[in-house]
C-alpha cells in the first residue's frame, strides 16, 4: 500500500463499456433445455463482473467467453450452448428469490432459475411509466436503462434537457461502432442509502430519481472536457457524510432540500495538486464498504481507498504484469474481490490485492 498527499502516479486510460439492446413485446423466451454447464480448471483472463449469490456461490462475468459458477469446490462455465443470451458478460444481479440476472454486451440479459436461462425482452414504455419500487432490478443495455418488476421489464426514458445552455457547447454523443450515440447514453447505475437511484450519462451529466422527480447534475466535470476527453459518469458513491461523489476526484456533491424543493451543493473533492488531477481526475469503477469507506479503480494505476480527504493507493499487479482493472465487488463477508481486463480475478487479503485461483477438489459433482 502507498500513501498519498500530493500524488504523482500513472496515466489512466479509460476504457468504454459497450452495450446494446433490442426491443420487442415478449416478457421471456425460455431456453429448450436444462443449462448443464461444463467443469472447467480455470478462470478466463479477462473477468469484467464478479458477484456472490445468496447460497455463497460465485460469479464470474468474463468479456466473451460466457459466466463461470464457482460453489468452492467445482467451477463450471456456462455459454450460449446452455442458454445463456450472449458469452459477453456485462453485469451479474439477483433477486430475492436467488434468481441471477446477466446482462450481456449486444443480446439482453438473461435469468437464471438454478436450472434453467431464460432471456428478458423489454417491453417500451411511456415517459411517464418511471417508479421506483425496493425490489425493483436495473439494467443498462446500449446505453438505455431498463426496470425489472419481477414480471416485465420496461425500457425507460431519461427525461431531456437544454444541453447547450448547460455545458456551452452542442453536446455530442460518442460515435464509436456498436455504441449508443446519444448524449443520455447511460454508463452507470446505483441507490443510495436513502434508496434513491442515480443515473450517470456519456455527457449529458447525472440524474437523481427520487421515485416523484428527477435531480439533475448539469456539471462540466461529468460531460465533455476542455481537452476533448469523454469520462463519462460510471460510478456513483455516497461516503460516509452522505456526500456523493460521481466518478472523479475533483468535486463531490451534497443534496439539500429548502422548502420542500431538493438541490445540490457542489464541494471541492480531494485535497491535491493539478498535477494529479490531470492524470487521474477520474475512476472507472467504485463502491462504499460496509465501513462507508470508499474504494475507486482506474483502469492502470490500481486501486483507491479514500480515508478522510486523504487517498491511499494499492497497485495490482501479478508478478511484473500490472491488472487492467475492469471492476470492484464486496462480498457477503465484506471481502472486496476485482475483475481484471487481463489477468483474471484479484481478491484481498487485508493489505494488498492477491491474484484469485479456485481451489477445485477432484471428483467433485
Amino acid at each position: 500500500m502507498q500513501r498519498y498527499k500530493v500524488l504523482k502516479i500513472y496515466p489512466c486510460f479509460f476504457l468504454f463499456l459497450l452495450l446494446a439492446s433490442c426491443n420487442g413485446q415478449t416478457k421471456e423466451v425460455r431456453a429448450n433445455a436444462f443449462a448443464t454447464g461444463e467443469v472447467v480448471s480455470g478462470l478466463d483472463h479477462q473477468i469484467w463482473k464478479i458477484f456472490q449469490d445468496q447460497k455463497g456461490n460465485y460469479w464470474f462475468g468474463s468479456n466473451g467467453n460466457g459466466i463461470y459458477r464457482y460453489d468452492g469446490k467445482q467451477l463450471k462455465l456456462y455459454t450460449q450452448e446452455d442458454g445463456l443470451v450472449s458469452n459477453t458478460i456485462r453485469d451479474i444481479q439477483a433477486d430475492t428469490l436467488g434468481n441471477i440476472f446477466i446482462s450481456t454486451q449486444r443480446m439482453g440479459i438473461s435469468k437464471y432459475d438454478g436450472k434453467t436461462f431464460t432471456t428478458l425482452k423489454p417491453i417500451t414504455t411511456a415517459p411517464n411509466a418511471w417508479k421506483l419500487a425496493p425490489h425493483d432490478l436495473w439494467f443498462i443495455r446500449d446505453g438505455q436503462i431498463y426496470r425489472y418488476d419481477g414480471k416485465s421489464l420496461f425500457e425507460l426514458e431519461l427525461p431531456r434537457q437544454d444541453l447547450e445552455k448547460a455545458f456551452g457547447i452542442n453536446v455530442q454523443g460518442l460515435s464509436f461502432k456498436d455504441m449508443n450515440s446519444s448524449p443520455y447514453a447511460v454508463y452507470g447505475i446505483d441507490k443510495d442509502r436513502a434508496g434513491n437511484l442515480w443515473i450517470g450519462m456519456i455527457v449529458a451529466g447525472a440524474f437523481r430519481y427520487d421515485g416523484k422527480s428527477f435531480l439533475w447534475f448539469p456539471e462540466t466535470e461529468l460531460s465533455t472536457l476542455a481537452d476533448g476527453r469523454v469520462p463519462g459518469v460510471r460510478s456513483l458513491l455516497e461516503d460516509k457524510n452522505g456526500d456523493f461523489w460521481l466518478s472523479n476526484f475533483i468535486s463531490k456533491y451534497r443534496i439539500r432540500e429548502d422548502n420542500g424543493r431538493v438541490a445540490y451543493e457542489k464541494l471541492k473533492g480531494v485535497d491535491t495538486d493539478e498535477y494529479f488531477l490531470d492524470r487521474i481526475a477520474y475512476f472507472n469503477a467504485g463502491l462504499s464498504d460496509r465501513n462507508g469507506d470508499l474504494w475507486m479503480t482506474t483502469y492502470t494505476g490500481g486501486v483507491w481507498k479514500l480515508q478522510g480527504n486523504e487517498l491511499l493507493n494499492f497497485p495490482v499487479k501479478d508478478g511484473k504484469t500490472e491488472a487492467l482493472l475492469i471492476s470492484i465487488y464486496e462480498d457477503r463477508q465484506g471481502v472486496l474481490w476485482l475483475g481484471t481486463d487481463n489477468l483474471g480475478v484479484f481478491k484481498f487479503n487485508g493489505k494488498t490485492f492477491d491474484k484469485f485461483e479456485p481451489q477445485l477438489k477432484a471428483g467433485s459433482n
